[in-house]
């Protein structure tokens, strides 16, 4: 049976991946999200704005600017808001440790789950081989990628002129690969070595754009996803369970069940 759409309380959720001021940021599909969904705090871990795009041209409509704002508005009504600054907004790095608007910029935290359970909040990208160690290569990486956004996002505009719901093409070539999937869990296992290192029991990135909640060595790896993608949140409820949310898959099978109507949230292993 499917359940109502209603607007929704969660203790934490994490946003990753946004992407804001590029072509392919499903800016409206966030802004929905944020109207439905509120939380105590909101973690933003990393690449929210993707400054890399925009120091080659600028590119900023309307609705960017309303997910600005409407992050920066539950900010001023009590949200806490910790902003954790990923590899395409790393200028914000150089601001770790202030407050803007009442958002906290820190390079990385430590989340306290409510069952007392610790995780490492990080982006990512100093576990990449590639952004760490051949910069140059990916800024290649980072235009041909763009290449496969624009083409998802013309997909998408014919798709809505027929009526069918948003699909990611270029998240199903990114699996169809068989050295994406291998850089996936080299890149997994990296991160959970880190939290083990730490002496934590989890870890929450962001950076590959793969929402993902599975156990790598013991500790609990989480993946918030991304907004140009799969369009994905991860959630934290009052028991320390947490959930991947697929908004986009959500909204699909509410246009296919009706008007108002949402399937049940993907409850964490």
């Amino acid at each position: 049976m499917r359940t109502p759409i209603r607007h929704q309380h969660h203790r934490t959720i994490f946003l990753s991946d946004i992407h804001l001021g590029t072509k392919g940021c499903n800016a409206e599909l966030l802004l929905d999200f944020l109207k439905w969904n509120d939380a105590d705090t909101i973690y933003l871990v990393g690449d929210i704005v993707d400054g890399w795009r925009l120091k080659r041209w600028w590119y900023w409509p309307q609705a960017h600017n309303d997910v600005v704002q409407k992050i920066l508005r539950k900010a001023r009504k009590g949200t806490r808001v910790v902003f954790i600054p990923g590899n395409h907004d790393e200028f914000a790095r150089d601001y770790c440790g202030t407050h803007f608007g009442g958002i906290e910029v820190a390079l990385d935290a430590v989340h306290t789950g409510a069952d007392g359970r610790r995780h490492l909040v990080i982006h990512g990208d100093a576990f990449d081989g590639i952004v760490r160690h051949a910069r140059w290569l990916a800024h290649i990486g980072d235009w041909a990628y763009a290449g496969a956004l624009n083409l998802n996002t013309a997909v998408n505009a014919v798709r809505r002129r027929m009526g069918w719901s948003y699909w990611s093409l270029s998240a199903r070539l990114k699996l169809k690969v068989k050295e994406a999937v291998k850089y996936i869990d080299d890149f997994e296992r990296a991160l959970a070595t880190e939290a083990k290192r730490r002496g934590l029991d989890g870890v929450i990135c962001g950076h590959i754009h793969h929402a993902e909640i599975c156990k790598v060595d013991g500790i609990v790896y989480m993946n918030d996803g991304d907004w140009v993608e799969s369009c994905t949140a991860l959630v934290e409820d009052e028991t320390g369970a947490f959930h991947i949310l697929p908004w986009a898959q959500m909204r699909a099978e509410e246009e296919a069940a009706g008007p108002r109507l949402l399937s049940a949230p993907r409850a964490a292993a």
